[in-house]
């Protein structure tokens, strides 16, 4: 099956049609210009297409520009389902449950770091703990574990990582409700009880960058950017305690499978009906792994706040280094959504997307309600990142989401063949990106060329209305796992 089967909507849209494969339910819809059409892998294609088979499914099976192949559903995956008839699957989620973002502001200005850089970027490297199998200053015992799984970044603000103010400014105050401990394997209470704080290896990173652009000033000034100010963004997850959350609820969806009697054209697919006790215990577990990440999320920015002052000598008020706002990528949520002029409930999976709910929303912080969601778009470590707004676009078309990244040209393997004798390091400090990371091969797994360019991904978004350009940031130092 190639890219000719698909039929282009418009500039920005693709429609996979309904009778692109038996037994889909639905029509399946990619956002993508011409440029990005060129770099649809038929893999994830099918993906949307399979997706589009399963029972329940509300509205068309779409994935954003950022699309690449992933397990089950592909990466960029949006799907939503009825509460009642409908499934839940951790495909549509992903293994890093609620691998996410976080923006922080600063008053510093981009000539003030620039010489300091190399020597801050050694100092945050040495503070924030990265790598493989990283273990952090954190260590849980079972009680604190759980803790950590029924508040999210509230248990962090609790033992002093941040300000409870921070809460207002994180996807869902950054705890879901309804998290189970007791669900939880001893594997994935292992696995996690070290890693609490930590950011990990792959695309993971904290990266401090400027502001080079600006699109809606008057959004900026809502939002406490300027131009050419220092920002820090920090992306990573619940590690290998969602990991392992997700491994031991594929094989119960799978055995739910065949319970059920659901006919699935790819075994990675497993779900269960969303009134089922195997759906119920695996959304339970899901969100006590959510949780995690919020914390961890919430320790690293802590952590990051206390290395900018101790290394420039400032005080909290000269820094100003304070929350912007933390989204969610791979997650899934039951939300309210007008559907052919009727509110419905229903379970909407967002796996390497973001929300991207419009101004107004319930569920907004204050300060956000009249402006929109912040929406946070990291590229590769050598182009840039955006600051979005959610629409009301995105409220009526996609579930209120949009892309999450730039995504993958080349596999892991690919990079690293393609960056074979290049000092990745050295490119990058050419450029006045200081780069550190655990090992040679991450930097090779992550070179920009591994990546579709993020203002491609961005201008589709944009131009499809369904969120919309605030701000441009370019790196200036990375820590990369």
């Amino acid at each position: 099956m190639t890219v000719t089967t698909l039929r282009r909507i418009d500039e920005n849209r693709l429609e996979v049609p309904k009778d692109y494969k038996p037994g889909m339910r639905t029509s399946g819809i990619i956002y993508a210009d011409r440029i990005l059409e060129g770099a649809l892998e038929s893999g994830s294609i099918e993906q949307v297409a399979n997706v589009a088979t399963l029972p329940g499914i509300v509205g068309a099976s779409m994935a954003m520009p950022d699309v690449h192949t992933g397990y089950g559903f592909p990466i960029g995956g949006v799907a939503a389902f009825d509460i009642n008839e409908g499934v839940i699957s951790p495909g549509g989620v992903g293994y890093d449950i609620n691998c996410g973002v976080r923006l922080l502001r600063s008053n510093l200005k981009r000539e003030f770091l620039l010489p300091r850089m190399k020597d801050l970027v050694n100092v945050l490297y040495n503070e924030i703990p990265s790598g493989v199998g990283s273990k952090g200053k954190i260590r849980l015992d079972s009680a604190e574990a759980e803790k950590v799984l029924l508040k999210g970044a509230g248990w962090a603000v609790e033992r002093g990582f941040g300000e409870p103010t921070d809460l207002e400014k994180i996807e869902s105050g950054g705890c879901l409700h309804g998290a189970d401990p007791s669900l939880i394997s001893k594997k994935a209470y292992d696995r996690g009880g070290a890693q609490q704080g930590t950011l990990g290896s792959g695309n993971h990173f904290l990266e401090v960058q400027y502001v080079d652009q600006i699109y809606d000033e008057k959004a900026a000034n809502v939002l406490g950017l300027f131009k050419d100010q220092v920002t820090v963004m920090v992306h990573t997850g619940s590690r290998g305690f969602g990991h392992q959350v997700c491994t031991d609820f594929l094989e119960v969806m799978s055995r739910a499978v065949q319970k059920y009697g659901i006919v699935l054209p790819d075994r990675e697919l497993a779900c269960a009906p969303f009134s089922s006790p195997e759906a119920r215990d695996y959304f339970a577990s899901m969100k006590a792994a959510a949780n995690y990440a919020w914390a961890n999320r919430q320790c690293l920015m802590h952590w990051t706040r206390e290395t900018f002052m101790s290394m420039l000598k400032l005080s909290p008020g000269e820094l100003g280094m304070s929350l912007i706002y933390d989204v969610a990528h791979n997650v899934a949520k039951v939300e309210e959504h007008t559907v052919d002029g009727q509110k419905r409930k229903l379970v909407v999976h967002r796996k390497g997307s973001t929300r991207a709910f419009p101004p107004g929303h319930a569920e907004l912080p204050d300060v956000y309600r009249e402006l929109g969601q912040p929406v946070l778009i990291p590229g590769d470590m050598g182009r840039a990142s955006f600051v979005l707004l959610g629409t009301e676009r995105a409220m009526s078309e996609t579930f209120g989401s949009t892309c999450h990244g730039a995504g993958r040209l080349l596999s892991r393997h690919q990079a690293i063949r393609q960056a074979r004798g290049r000092a990745i390091w050295r490119e990058m400090e050419d450029r006045g990106i200081i780069v550190k990371s655990a090992g040679r091969e991450t930097l090779a797994e992550e070179m920009s060329e591994a990546y579709k360019d993020i203002s491609n991904v961005v201008d589709v978004v944009h131009n499809a209305g369904i969120s919309k350009k605030v701000a441009r940031l370019r790196p200036m130092g990375v820590i990369k796992g």
